[in-house]
């Protein structure tokens, strides 16, 4: 995989920037330097009452969610961090759809900017399906400042693959 993956819709002034951090042997540096701190929401149910509460500041009229997890089968290689589905049941007479989100486990050890912005992304598409512009902007609304955040986690996660995690 090549070390810019992650980053390949970026213009080319912005991967040189990158890839002088990485010759430089400084990304890690510059994302310790950040982001320091780690967020505490460690199991599933701690991720589901922060994704709730999420929800419940930006987005009341949206469907509930019935399940929120850290999955450790989400392959980041795919670009896969996150997965939001709607699984349909017939209870009695009615079709019910459960709302499940799902975050790659390895959020579990990332900064609570990176997990803030991926649960951001996934709850936004309970309103926009489609990466769109009033997508992207209800994703701004939820946490100012968002693009920034994923591009600084797409910094992370080359950071990651660069140490062989």
């Amino acid at each position: 995989m090549s070390p810019l993956t992650y980053l390949s819709g970026y213009p080319p002034a912005t991967l040189d920037q990158v890839r002088r951090l990485i010759d430089d042997g400084r990304l890690g540096d510059y994302l310790a330097q950040r982001y320091p701190e780690r967020h505490d929401v460690q199991n599933d149910k701690a991720l589901y009452t922060y994704a709730a509460g999420l929800k419940q500041a930006h987005l009341r009229n949206a469907p509930m969610l019935d399940k929120v997890l850290y999955d450790g089968t989400l392959d980041t290689a795919k670009r896969a961090l996150g997965l939001h589905t709607a699984v349909s049941r017939v209870q009695g007479g009615r079709l019910k759809a459960k709302k499940e989100i799902r975050i790659a486990a390895l959020f579990k050890e990332a900064a609570p900017q990176f997990l803030r912005m991926i649960v951001v992304h996934e709850l936004a598409h309970l309103k926009e399906l489609a990466h769109n512009k009033a997508f992207y902007q209800l994703c701004e609304h939820m946490l100012p400042g968002y693009h920034q955040y994923e591009f600084d986690t797409r910094l992370y996660l080359t950071w990651r693959d660069l140490q062989g995690r």
